[in-house]
């Protein structure tokens, strides 16, 4: 914000001094850029807290996966134990009503005995038999919800596998459509789930400029036939430059605003040479702030182009 301000009194400033139409353009150029940017960083920041919250729902499904399948095992030998004495309960039954069978004729007050001893065990016996009912019943409903969960767990794998490999395959397109600009300031890594194409401000500008160099055009332009396909990606075009100084009465005035207009000038040569959707793009300025190596101006002055997969198909899997 600081900046636009800064721009906005030069531009009042300057007023008397830049032919009127010339200002008016810069003004709407400026304007356009920092309607672009806030909307960017606001769907950039939205994208990160959805990533943090789809990865933290995912940690909870696998938590409790795992819990249940503790549970199940637990009630699954519990259930072993209560069948191993319900098996003894009825041998001992089957005894006493054999020996019930035998000594019934014995006298009245050994069968009533007999008859005690064997509704005990009866009931003893119903008891066990309602306590494993009971059990078996809780361990299906324990299966069946850790069926339900694995499921879900499954599905977010499967979805964070097919993720990853179309990543490394778009980072492996992206290289082979470049490979001819790498010895001259060009790299591409891929970290955090996340594809970074940078170009050093040798490839694309003149000092000071602007204005892209014909050679940076051409990887620019070959990584646009690579991007236009992919719909379902966005796409963040940072300008950096180095800790020097820029100060000029004409724009670009700072290394805020050179870093800024650097990284518009790439977005619309990728939007002239493409058939790529404006709104998966978002142009923002880095000034001299994020250096890449302390030690190395030159690569500090660099654009760096970050490709990021669009995450509303897995908030939408954890959402329903």
């Amino acid at each position: 914000m600081k900046v636009f301000i800064v721009f906005s009194i030069g531009m009042i400033t300057l007023a008397s001094c830049v032919p009127t139409k010339k200002y008016k353009d810069l003004l709407a150029k400026e304007q356009a850029c920092s309607e672009e940017l806030a909307k960017y960083k606001s769907s950039a920041l939205t994208n990160e807290a959805l990533a943090k919250d789809i990865q933290s729902q995912y940690n909870l499904l696998k938590s409790e996966a795992n819990q249940l399948r503790a549970d199940t095992t637990a009630l699954g030998q519990k259930a072993r134990v209560l069948n191993a004495k319900y098996d003894q309960l009825k041998a001992i039954n089957d005894d006493l009503e054999a020996n019930y069978n035998r000594l019934r004729l014995a006298g009245a007050s050994e069968t009533a005995k007999l008859s005690s001893e064997l509704a005990t065990k009866k009931l003893e016996l119903q008891r066990r038999e309602d306590e494993l009912l009971a059990l078996e019943n809780d361990l299906a409903e324990k299966q069946e919800l850790l069926d339900e969960r694995q499921k879900r767990v499954t599905e977010l794998e499967e979805m964070f596998s097919r993720q990853e490999q179309a990543t490394r395959e778009l980072k492996a397109k992206v290289a082979d459509a470049l490979k001819g600009f790498e010895s001259k300031g060009l790299t591409v890594v891929e970290k955090n789930g996340k594809i970074y194409v940078s170009l050093e401000a040798k490839l694309l500008f003149p000092s000071g400029s602007t204005n892209v160099d014909p050679e940076g055009q051409k990887a620019l332009v070959e990584l646009a036939k690579v991007l236009e396909t992919e719909k379902e990606l966005e796409i963040i075009v940072e300008g950096h430059t180095d800790t020097d100084p820029l100060r000029s009465s004409v724009h670009p005035k700072n290394n805020w605003e050179l870093s800024v207009l650097r990284a518009t000038s790439v977005i619309e040569i990728m939007l002239a040479k493409s058939n790529m959707d404006p709104k998966q793009l978002m142009a923002a300025g880095r000034s001299e702030f994020i250096p890449v190596d302390p030690n190395n101006k030159a690569k500090n002055r660099r654009i760096e182009i970050i490709i990021s997969p669009n995450l509303n198909e897995l908030y939408e899997l954890i959402s329903n």
